[in-house]
């Protein structure tokens, strides 16, 4: 149930800046508004930051950049979720739950994709088909666990908040829908991201996979003809195209690996604010019920 603001109360700064900025009784004065308000400052914060979100949806190739604007986004939400007597928090308690599962699942994937990355860079210099293959196939099943929790994320979305009684009041039915507009654009941006890393990823990794195939043709040869075509091509451009295909596919790994630590960061930061945000939810519900 979301919460009625039927009187005035003064809305204080998140925990993070209050603790920065000693609070004076004017800026206490300046913040107190009754609701529903939609150009209050935190109504008003959370709603750029969902437009800043929906933005980088139409252009969701940077990672780093999504996961920044995401913990942004949840930095807002917590503002207006941690007010006093706000209710409503209580029913976004499993959405944070999930969240906080999604992100920590993402987490480890991240590291299972350098691990394999690591892997494919190491067989690419080396030469070596087998290493290779093995390598690729595991960053392929990497790719389909990231789809099937891009998929998990966007498809909870619609649950989120739970639904108010016909007797809601404006208030209630305003900061509902506030609320609801945040956490789907939460899950569309958590999906965009880990999505966004699954192509990048595919995409090093088919260029890795296109060596490796060609290794194994070359590798089919008898060793007499291999001995042969050594000698007659030693010094002959043929052989570049194969290289330059190894050194292209290496300098996408070496990408992709600098990509994921900077996702790595990223993530860890908004994983951070989901089990912070959650814990507070929770010290909040339980004072409530007692």
């Amino acid at each position: 149930m979301a919460p009625t603001f039927a009187r005035s109360i003064s809305f204080p700064l998140s925990p993070a800046r209050s603790s920065s900025k000693p609070r004076t009784r004017t800026t206490g004065h300046l913040r107190s508004i009754s609701l529903p308000c939609r150009s209050h400052p935190l109504l008003s914060n959370l709603q750029a930051t969902i437009a800043a979100v929906r933005s980088w949806l139409f252009d969701p190739a940077t990672p780093a950049t999504g996961l920044a604007h995401l913990h942004a986004l949840h930095a807002a939400l917590a503002d207006l979720l941690l007010l006093p007597d706000t209710r409503a928090a209580s029913s976004l308690l499993d959405a944070f739950l999930l969240l906080a599962d999604a992100h920590g699942a993402f987490q480890e994937s991240l590291l299972h994709l350098r691990h394999h990355a690591a892997d494919v860079q190491a067989a690419l210099r080396r030469r070596d088909a087998a290493r290779l293959s093995s390598a690729v196939r595991s960053q392929r099943q990497a790719h389909k666990d990231l789809a099937r929790l891009a998929a998990s994320v966007r498809g909870a979305a619609t649950k989120w908040p739970a639904q108010l009684p016909s007797s809601a009041t404006v208030a209630e039915v305003e900061v509902s829908g506030v609320l609801a507009d945040a956490m789907a654009a939460i899950a569309s941006a958590s999906a965009a991201v880990f999505s966004a890393v699954e192509t990048m990823s595919t995409m090093a990794t088919a260029a890795a996979a296109s060596t490796c195939s060609s290794s194994s043709s070359s590798s089919s040869k008898t060793p007499l003809l291999i001995s042969l075509v050594r000698k007659k091509n030693s010094k002959s451009a043929a052989a570049v195209p194969d290289e330059e295909k190894e050194m292209a596919a290496s300098e996408r790994m070496e990408e992709l690996e600098e990509c994921m630590a900077a996702t790595e960061s990223g993530n860890d930061r908004v994983f951070r604010t989901i089990l912070h945000t959650r814990v507070a939810l929770l010290n909040t519900h339980a004072t409530l019920i007692n």
